[in-house]
């Protein structure tokens, strides 16, 4: 996507570097973060230096792949697997929710451990983890694609979080079908949730549709209901961070609360995400562990002062106690349809989804 004329992705890979957006500063600072090894991309994950389920992946099989040019000084094969497989905990651990962290680290430990000898099996890490990142850019282009027919001209779509290219390394999965139709002539316009505790609908969403020119307002998580009964709101596509097999999802909290009311009101409620995000070993939503985050994230909002001065401030008063899920579950009823890169499916078809070509 582009960024003051130039073509980013949301991370790559720079010699023994992960370089990712630094996304705690936007959208007030457009910064690149160098991470010099797995740790500190694994430190990156877990306090949302970048976040998106795609990128969150993406990420992990890079910080994998560093793990083995770490190890290779060990020369010994046994030694170089043990360590590996020790970053491989690392990086899992730090964010629980996300199907994609530890499909695409899965994928890396086994090129790495699939040939002989240290530097072939540090070759093969590599390798893997640069093609997970491309296979993201080429599942959210077809995401595009696919999903660009449910988007009629100067539709108004409902968007809930960050689904869009921070999240999926390059065109999104939610957004994905808005920039197409944008560049298309359609001209949607797109009611932005704020998505409280991190704002990254505010933050994220926002600066992105800003970026590619995009129509849209940014609204509180409590106004969406109003403009869905006002018939404002013609059809909804949010994210995933893990989707079950019985078409379950799990999204950023508070997407519960937005499928119910659009099934209320009548309007289509989609999913968008890669076939990855598909966890055909859990059977249903409430098997999906639930990230419990730090309640400081609640107590406090950062921003930007009038005087352009970076700033924290408390919302909730000293001795407060706070609860913060990071995601909740839509039950497969209210969705009306999985977008992914091999097609829309029904919920209940999801299974499918890994089996199509």
């Amino acid at each position: 996507m582009n960024v003051r004329g130039k073509d980013y992705r949301a991370v790559w890979m720079d010699g023994r570097d992960v370089v990712v957006i630094d996304q705690r500063l936007l959208p007030h600072r457009f910064a690149l973060l160098r991470l010099r090894d797995h740790r500190e991309t694994a430190e990156a994950i877990r306090t949302m230096i970048i976040r998106g389920a795609g990128t969150i992946g993406a990420t992990a099989g890079y910080g994998l792949a560093q793990a083995c040019i770490e190890a290779a000084r060990l020369r010994d094969r046994r030694s170089f697997r043990a360590y590996v497989r020790r970053a491989r905990t690392t990086l899992i651990r730090t964010r629980p929710t996300a199907a994609d962290l530890k499909h695409a680290v899965d994928r890396v430990l086994a090129a790495s451990e699939s040939v002989t000898g240290v530097d072939g099996a540090v070759a093969a890490g590599l390798a893997m983890a640069a093609r997970i990142a491309d296979e993201y850019v080429e599942r959210s282009r077809s995401i595009a694609e696919i999903g660009l027919p449910l988007i009629r001209r100067r539709a108004r779509i409902l968007t809930h979080c960050n689904a869009g290219w921070l999240a999926l390394v390059d065109w999104g999965s939610a957004t994905a079908p808005i920039y197409l139709a944008h560049r298309r002539g359609r001209d949607p316009f797109v009611w932005v949730d704020e998505t409280r505790p991190r704002n990254q609908g505010a933050g994220l969403t926002s600066w992105e549709l800003l970026q590619e020119g995009v129509r849209h307002a940014v609204i509180a998580d409590n106004a969406g209901g109003h403009f869905m009964r006002r018939g404002d709101v013609d059809l909804c596509i949010v994210g995933a961070d893990r989707i079950a097999a019985n078409g379950d999802v799990a999204n950023k909290i508070g997407t519960y609360q937005k499928a119910v009311l659009a099934h209320e009101n009548g309007i289509p409620f989609y999913v968008a995400a890669p076939s990855s995000t598909v966890d055909p070993l859990c059977p249903r939503g409430d098997a999906i562990p639930i990230e419990e985050r730090d309640e400081d994230e609640v107590h406090w909002v950062g921003g930007v002062t009038s005087q352009g001065r970076r700033a924290r401030v408390r919302v909730t008063p000293p001795g407060a106690a706070a609860a913060n899920p990071a995601f909740d579950v839509t039950p497969a009823r209210y969705v009306t349809g999985i977008i992914t890169e091999r097609g829309i499916f029904k919920p209940r078809e999801i299974r499918q989804c890994l089996s199509a070509m």
